[in-house]
């Protein structure tokens, strides 16, 4: 079984908590990643909010999306014995790589680099389409197809030197 079964398995849990399956990783046992339990494979479910909503996946939504996904998954025939589940969101870090991801970033700070080189950084307003609209005067606009990278910029708060 691998990763896409594994979604379509979990995305009714997930939806039943108003949230979608964003990716699934299945670490195999034996790997360090769970050095308690060498021979139990993890399912590893990254959960997000639909595109048209704003914000971050509450921790109520992710424990109402785990428990739905914990039963859906012990009720499917699934190839390993034994499994650990994790349930989380995406995080921060993650590459902005498709539309829906830019479409969840509007409001935030977003750094892109588009396939010329050329680094667009501002506070994404809108995905009109397929395109990137920049909040500020004369607001930049990129196509996504023109898009290499593109990442959430956290601003860091400057500490004041005492």
């Amino acid at each position: 079984m691998d990763s896409d079964a594994i979604s379509t398995i979990a995305a009714p849990g997930a939806e039943q908590a108003g949230l979608i399956v964003d990716s699934v990783e299945i670490v195999p046992p034996g790997t360090r990643r769970d050095v308690a339990n060498p021979k139990v494979t993890t399912v590893v479910v990254a959960v997000d909010l639909p595109e048209d909503r704003i914000g971050s996946a509450g921790i109520d939504e992710i424990a109402s999306a785990t428990r739905a996904i914990s039963k859906a998954l012990d009720a499917a025939d699934l190839p390993f014995p034994s499994y650990t589940l994790e349930v989380g969101t995406p995080g921060t870090d993650r590459p902005l790589t498709q539309r829906r991801h830019f479409m969840r970033a509007r409001t935030r700070e977003v750094e892109v680099v588009t396939t010329a080189g050329e680094k667009v950084y501002g506070v994404l307003e809108d995905v009109d389409g397929d395109t990137l609209v920049f909040a500020g005067e004369g607001g930049s606009r990129v196509a996504l197809a023109d898009v290499a990278s593109g990442r959430l910029s956290l601003p860091f708060a400057q500490i004041d030197e005492e």
